[in-house]
């Protein structure tokens, strides 16, 4: 399977995405320095973009990922630090949505 594509979109229960950003960001290093992960960044909605854009709001950030291959995701899900990331800042979201996708 080629590389993998994942569109994480996490919405934090109100005014809690900067603190979530924050775990989230302590952790990145750990996630860039596994086997297979090509990109790990945390986006949030654009200022200025104006009508062309469909804002997903102050309490929304989107994980946009790359892995070599599914089974790096998947090792990826069931790392130690990511079971922490999750036990860590589970009480604070009010919606998550995983999209896994593959190169058209």
């Amino acid at each position: 399977m080629s590389i993998i594509h994942v569109l994480a979109v996490i919405t934090t229960k109100p005014g809690l995405r900067a603190e979530v950003l924050s775990i989230f960001n302590a952790n990145v290093p750990a996630v860039l320095a596994e086997d297979g992960c090509i990109a790990y960044e945390a986006t949030i909605d654009a200022t200025g973009a104006g009508a062309m854009q469909t804002p997903y709001g102050p309490d929304t950030f989107v994980v946009i990922e790359q892995w070599d291959n599914l089974a790096a995701l998947e090792a990826h899900s069931a790392a130690p630090h990511m079971k922490a990331y999750g036990a860590a800042t589970k009480d604070m979201l009010a919606e998550r949505a995983i999209h896994i996708m593959s190169p058209a």
